[in-house]
């Protein structure tokens, strides 16, 4: 992504042009050097410093960052050869995911001090810029304490005298609670002076504070209730682990900032329903960049042909009708999370491959073994046969003779003759899924969707795509409201929230408030939220993540299974391969066979250890200051 400004502790690069309107404020390119004082009068120019820190928020998961952000957790395969260490290594580094950006915070603060020193700036565009820089600050924090713990709490400039003494610039680690107390309590200052305006999407609005505010507020929850399952997980002074005793409060706290959205407080915001369709419908609210999207509240904005693009088609498109030969087909959802959509009838059940007997069962069309489920299955994921921008996708493993053996090859190019017939014929999708397990081509027999940009050019290098990376959305704020209700014991109220958000999926029989569980509550973010940056966070909350991710291998038994359960295995990703039936004269013959199996680079599992749940902060950290604590279990 292109950054656009640096703060310096004395200067600021401007443009010379400025911004002529809020949604041009990401894209001003750097032309000259003045003093703060002048940046600080005029604000064209403090948005210019502001674009700069909008630039920099950190994100989990994003679509500039790559596809490899996605490939993690059991949730999908990555379909590329550099990348097999995603599924070969049984755990994560303790530094993995960790952040501590303390120039990012500094330059927060200097903006803060300079907006509010500033004696030229029109109030009401003084009172703006001083809520977007604490809510990118309190956002920040946010994502350093659900990462790191408690960390220092630093709202003000720091200065070196160059005396040589640096204690007063080293600041113990605050109590988790404390980090989580001021995210919260800044949304709840600033969410009053911030636009209620729906049609602002890349900038902080009332709605977005308050979003922020809900999720954080029931992360700490969350950790104050579900950290007693894990007392190991805590340091003495408060740094890790909150008290059982405030996750009440916390969700409290989160209902009621859900509410203020829900209410309408904050602007109008509503679930996307536009098309006819119920899966094209859910693709769409990622796509979908007009002011018809009332759902997303705050996104990270890309503009195509304006330099600020990222190359997510690129590397994760349909490798058979993909823009880029060499770049395709990385991105493959799992097995395990294809089957996690539930049936219509509010069931779960894995794909069928096999009737009671344990005979295949033979289809006659690709997508009839996914027929009847959440339409956010194929709203999520491409299926085996699905059309894209202008062909059908080619997944196929093969041809399955009736002796139980296969025909099939390392690319769809090379052909082989059938038994009884000298002509050579394609005998594997384009697609793949290969034998040999070809990269850029599936390995678990299905592609992603969310994302995938239709738009001409989308996947070529030279042009990538514009996208949107949706931060908050409308549907979590349900989620959010759901969960926290039924934390409260307000089942009633959390299956209505949580029943919105189903029946947009084409799930027409309601729960009722006996049915609201902590698997339901579970299940349903998974389903509407996969690939958004919120299962290891959600898993980390809930300290199921050690149960999730054992450590153990999975097996056939073990991923067909318990499927509705929250803390089911979910160590290895497995793919699921149609073959078509050869057997001229059978009344099978050219129909379709289903197979699980486990791509052959899958050759390690998933091992979250407890030193997990808390990333590591480094060795030269703690030597320039010895006032903050290691994370436990590490």
């Amino acid at each position: 992504m292109k950054k656009i400004f640096t703060i310096a502790m004395i200067s600021v690069l401007i443009s010379a042009e400025s911004c002529k309107k809020d949604s041009d404020f990401l894209n001003v390119p750097p032309k000259s050097v003045v003093t703060t004082d002048v940046v600080f009068s005029d604000p064209a120019l403090v948005l210019s410093v502001l674009g700069d820190l909008y630039n920099r928020v950190l994100d989990f998961s994003s679509l500039d960052n790559g596809w490899t952000t996605f490939a993690d957790f059991g949730e999908s395969f990555p379909s590329d050869n550099g990348s097999y260490g995603f599924v070969q290594n049984r755990s994560w580094d303790y530094g993995t995911w960790g952040t501590w950006d303390y120039g990012y915070v500094r330059d927060l603060n200097l903006f803060i001090d300079n907006v509010t020193a500033s004696t030229k700036l029109l109030a009401t565009d003084k009172s703006r810029f001083l809520a977007e820089g604490r809510f990118l600050r309190a956002s920040y924090y946010f994502e350093m304490v659900k990462r790191m713990g408690g960390v220092p709490l630093i709202t003000k400039t720091l200065t070196y005298d160059n005396s040589g003494n640096v204690v007063g610039l080293q600041f113990p680690r605050s109590k988790e609670s404390d980090i989580y107390d001021f995210v919260i309590s800044e949304a709840e200052a600033i969410k009053g002076t911030l636009p209620s305006d729906p049609t602002e999407k890349s900038r902080a609005t009332k709605a977005a504070a308050l979003a922020m505010e809900a999720r954080a507020a029931l992360y700490a929850g969350s950790i104050a209730k579900y950290g007693a399952t894990t007392p190991q997980v805590s340091l003495s002074g408060g740094e890790v682990s909150i008290p059982a005793s405030m996750a009440s409060g916390y969700y409290t706290k989160a209902l009621a900032a859900a509410k203020e959205i829900i209410s309408g407080s904050a602007g109008s915001y509503k679930l996307y329903q536009v098309l006819p369709n119920l899966s094209d419908n859910f693709a769409a609210i990622f796509l979908d960049k007009s002011s018809v999207n009332q759902e997303s509240i705050w996104v990270e904005d890309f503009k195509a042909l304006a330099g600020k693009v990222h190359s997510f088609t690129t590397n994760d498109q349909p490798y058979s009708v993909s823009d880029e030969a060499s770049d395709a087909g990385r991105l493959d959802p799992s097995l395990n999370l294809v089957q996690s959509f539930e049936k219509l009838d509010n069931t779960f059940a894995p794909i069928a491959t096999k009737d009671g007997a344990g005979n295949p069962i033979y289809y006659a069309d690709q997508q009839d073994p996914f027929a009847g489920r959440d339409a956010r299955l194929a709203g999520t994921v491409m299926l085996p046969h699905f059309f894209w921008k202008t062909a059908y996708i080619d997944i196929w493993g093969g041809y399955l003779l009736a002796n139980g053996n296969i025909i099939s090859s390392d690319d769809a190019t090379h052909y082989a003759a059938l038994p009884g017939s000298p002509t050579l014929v394609q005998v594997v999708g384009k697609d793949g899924p290969t034998p040999t397990g070809e990269p850029l081509r599936t390995q678990t027999g299905f592609y992603v969707r969310k994302y995938l940009d239709p738009a001409t050019g989308s996947g070529r290098r030279g042009r990538q795509s514009d996208v949107n990376f949706i931060r908050y959305r409308y549907a979590e704020v349900l989620l959010n409201a759901a969960e926290a209700a039924y934390e409260l014991g307000q089942t009633s109220d959390a299956a209505l929230y949580m029943n919105q958000v189903r029946a947009r999926a084409g799930l027409t029989t309601p729960l009722a408030a006996g049915d609201i569980t902590f698997d339901r509550i579970v299940h349903e973010r998974r389903a509407e939220l996969s690939f958004e940056g919120h299962v290891l966070f959600d898993m980390k909350r809930w300290r199921i993540a050690t149960k999730v991710w054992d450590g153990n291998p999975e097996s056939l038994s073990d991923l067909t299974s318990n499927i509705s359960s929250a803390t089911k295995r979910n160590t290895q990703p497995w793919g699921l391969y149609p073959y078509k039936y050869y057997s001229p004269g059978s009344p099978n013959d050219g129909k379709w066979v289903f197979r699980e199996v486990l791509p052959s680079p899958v050759t390690g599992v998933l091992n979250f250890r407890l030193g997990n749940y808390y990333s590591q902060i480094n060795d030269g950290i703690i030597s320039a200051n010895p006032k903050i604590k290691r994370q436990p279990n590490q």
